[in-house]
């Protein structure tokens, strides 16, 4: 490549650019590609929608603070059996 080259010096500046340039490029697309790989093998960190509280556990609880005496929770937790 050497009758390419019109002054002396040239010559290895375009090496020097190429090296630096293809270490750019590989470094670049190992970190792209290593990333993408992250990304991929991670859990969704999306919050998952509540699940519904079972209904006998409502009424049991809302029997606990009181909110329904004894025997209007016996006859709806009958009714939810059913």
């Amino acid at each position: 490549m050497h009758w390419y080259v019109d002054h002396p010096g040239q010559g290895w500046l375009g090496w020097i650019l190429m090296i630096v340039a293809m270490v750019l490029f590989w470094g670049g697309l190992v970190t792209v590609i290593v990333l993408l790989l992250r990304r991929l093998a991670r859990p969704d960190r999306t919050p998952a929608a509540p699940e519904a509280e079972p209904a006998e556990g409502i009424l049991a609880a809302r029997f606990a603070r009181g909110e329904i005496d004894e025997e209007e929770y016996r006859r709806r937790r009958a009714a939810l059996r059913e």
